[in-house]
C-alpha cells in the first residue's frame, strides 16, 4: 500500500553535527533534508528525486511497532512523500531500469518492488540477510548475502554475492566476511564494499575473475558510480555515530576508476552510510545517526 504522507522541511540547523570535519578544495557539502529517522539507503532519478529508506526500529514489523518506512524527497520544494511502512528492516533501495523501486529488507530476507502505481509486492523472497542491491543496464539483479557478518568462509561464514535474471539466481562470489554494498557498471563489471576486511572487490564482466580494487580502508560501507561509469564513491565508517568534533573518522571518497586517484569528498560526518550520484554529479548520501540527507557539489569545473 502507497503511504501519502507529505512532510515540508526547512533548513534546519544541524551543523554541530558535521563540526570538525575536514574541509576539501574539491567538494562543496550542504545538508538538503533534516530530522529523519536514522536514513540508511538511498538511490537517485534524474537529477532532483532522491528515495530513501529508514530504519529507526530495525528488526520490528510495522504490525509490531516499527517504524520503518520508503520515502521519496524532491531537491525542488524539499517535500518527503512516504511511500511505503512496514518492513522490518529497508536496508539499501535502487530505481530499476524499469522506473520501480526494489529495495532489500535485511531480517525479512525479502527483496521488495513497488511500481509506478504505489504497488508493493516481493521480488525475491527466501533470501539469507539481503544487504546490498544493485541492477545492471539489462535489468538483471545483483545483491549481497550477509547472514554472517564479519565471518569469512574459512572460517564457516556464508555470506554471498548473487546474480538474478528474474528469479532465478546465481551465486558470483563466497567467503567475504561482510559485503555489504554492491553497484554495478555500464559494462557489467560489479564493485562491493567488504566492511570488516576493510576491502572493495571487482568482478570483472569480461573474464568472471573477481580481485581486489582498493584494500587497506577502514570500515567501507556505501558504494556509487556516476553515470559515466568514472568514478566510484564510497564510504569508510570506523567511528560510526561520531562526528569529526569528537574524534570520528568517518569520510567519503572518489575513485577515480581509469587513473587510480582517490580523492577525498568529506570527512567529519558522524555516520556517512550509503551514497548516489545524480546525472550532474552531485553526490548524496545518507547520515543514519545524524538523521541527514547530505549533498556534495564540485567547487570548479564541470562534472
Amino acid at each position: 500500500m502507497k503511504h501519502i504522507i507529505t512532510i515540508h522541511l526547512g533548513l534546519l540547523a544541524v551543523a554541530t553535527a558535521f563540526a570538525g570535519g575536514e574541509k576539501t578544495e574539491q567538494f562543496k557539502t550542504r545538508v538538503v533534508a533534516s530530522g529523519l529517522h536514522r536514513p540508511t539507503g538511498i538511490a537517485i532519478q534524474g537529477n532532483h528525486t532522491i528515495y530513501f529508506t529508514e530504519v529507526p526500529t530495525p528488526g520490528v514489523s510495522g504490525m509490531n511497532g516499527g517504524s520503518n518506512s520508503v520515502s521519496q524527497f524532491s531537491l525542488f520544494n524539499r517535500r518527503i512523500t512516504r511511500l511505503h511502512t512496514g518492513e522490518p528492516e529497508p536496508v539499501n533501495i535502487i530505481v530499476g531500469q524499469d522506473n520501480d523501486l526494489y529495495w532489500t529488507c535485511k531480517s525479512a530476507g525479502v527483496i521488495l518492488t513497488q511500481d509506478d502505481e504505489g504497488e508493493t509486492s516481493v521480488f525475491l523472497s527466501g533470501l539469507q540477510k539481503p544487504s546490498g542491491i544493485a541492477m545492471d543496464r539489462c535489468g538483471n539483479f545483483y545483491f549481497t548475502q550477509v547472514p554472517t557478518p564479519g565471518v569469512n568462509g574459512m572460517n564457516g561464514g556464508s555470506n554471498s554475492v548473487v546474480f538474478a535474471i528474474g528469479t532465478a539466481t546465481v551465486v558470483l562470489s563466497t567467503g567475504e566476511p561482510e559485503p555489504a554494498d554492491i553497484v554495478v557498471s555500464k559494462d557489467g563489471d560489479a564493485y562491493w564494499t567488504c566492511r570488516t576486511a576493510g576491502v572493495i572487490l571487482e568482478r570483472s564482466a569480461a573474464d568472471g575473475q573477481t580481485r581486489v580494487l582498493l584494500d587497506g580502508l577502514r570500515k567501507p560501507v556505501g558504494i556509487a558510480l556516476d553515470h559515466q561509469g568514472r568514478n566510484l564513491y564510497f564510504t569508510e565508517v570506523p567511528t560510526p555515530g561520531v562526528g569529526g568534533m569528537n574524534g570520528g573518522e568517518n569520510k567519503v571518497w572518489q575513485y577515480d576508476l581509469k587513473t587510480g586517484v582517490i580523492t577525498l569528498v568529506n570527512s567529519g560526518d558522524p555516520e556517512p552510510t550509503d551514497l548516489a550520484v545524480s546525472r550532474s554529479g552531485n553526490i548524496y548520501w545518507t547520515c543514519t545517526s545524524a538523521g541527514v540527507i547530505v549533498e556534495a557539489r564540485r567547487k570548479y569545473g564541470r562534472y
